[in-house]
């Protein structure tokens, strides 16, 4: 029992660090980038292709890797997302170009990588075992849990007590009002993606690192707990997501301990319904009114 809370635990830091991208640019932009999933997948066959051919360290390997993806992000919000910027259908439009990036992101994967799985090299990274408590858990492991969680509580800083943050907040409350006291938005929005994208790519090798490999589904094997988790926790709300990521990690660990595995993939749904149903805000998120 506390070794399936432990891995919950484990599974919860990725699925929430991958959610806190995606809600990240819909909290400050209200832009739902479909993109991630690709973006999140593209980190992780970079991370093993970076260090099958230079053998750098993790620690290395990782800002690396999140550098590329702040790139992909920057890309990304260059060609899906600024062109259709003021137009009516704004928002409906960003989403279907942000399938359309991730679509051709996947397709330049298989082009470059093919459609057989790829893998970090062995021992590249010690995989020492630990035992507390009775609970097994790996030195991949705990560096997983803790990278996820200083990201996670970096960003939150970032948003809540940064200048930065501050401009992000008030192009989420008010993109104009914004703009009149000297924001500028632009920036401000490009960079959001990049930050977005920086944190998808790094949970996208975290997760490869953690399987000991990756394919081209990686991001889609994660997207819709990725969705549950964003409105379990609340739309927009960063806090939400960490802490949703976490709920719905042990949630599916207990799932695999009553039950069987194969209702695991019940359980995100499961909560997804519920909380639609019973609190449509999430767990975290209150009734917001943005002005345009």
């Amino acid at each position: 029992m506390l070794q399936q809370l432990a891995n919950g635990v484990f599974a919860g830091s990725i699925y929430a660090l991958f959610a806190i991208g995606f809600t990240l640019v819909f909290g400050i932009l209200r832009h739902l980038n479909l993109a991630h999933a690709a973006i999140f997948t593209a980190g992780a066959f970079v991370g093993i292709e970076i260090a099958t051919r230079t053998g750098i360290p993790i620690w290395i390997l990782f800002p690396i890797v999140a550098a590329i993806g702040a790139l992909a992000g920057l890309l990304l919000e260059r060609t899906a997302f600024r062109p259709l910027a003021g137009r009516d259908d704004e928002h409906f439009a960003g989403l279907i170009s942000s399938v359309a990036f991730g679509g051709v992101l996947i397709a330049l994967i298989q082009a470059r990588y093919g459609t057989e799985p790829k893998s970090f090299p062995r021992e590249y990274f010690p995989n020492q075992l630990f035992q507390f408590a009775g609970i097994r858990v790996t030195l991949t492991q705990l560096v997983t849990l803790g990278l996820a969680l200083a990201l996670m509580l970096g960003l939150a800083w970032l948003v809540s007590a940064s200048s930065l943050g501050r401009a992000m907040r008030a192009v989420a409350e008010n993109p104009t009002a914004a703009r009149v006291v000297g924001v500028n938005v632009d920036r401000i929005t490009a960079g959001t993606y990049a930050l977005s994208s920086g944190l998808g790519t790094v949970a996208g090798a975290l997760l490869a690192l953690n399987l000991g490999q990756t394919e081209r589904s990686l991001g889609a094997s994660v997207e819709l707990v990725g969705f549950a988790v964003i409105i379990l926790g609340g739309l927009g709300s960063l806090w939400g997501a960490m802490a949703a990521g976490v709920i719905l990690g042990l949630a599916e660990a207990l799932t695999i301990h009553y039950f069987d595995s194969t209702w695991k993939g019940l359980v995100a749904f499961a909560l997804l319904f519920a909380v639609l149903v019973l609190r449509p805000r999430g767990l975290f998120g209150h009734l917001k009114v943005r002005e345009v």
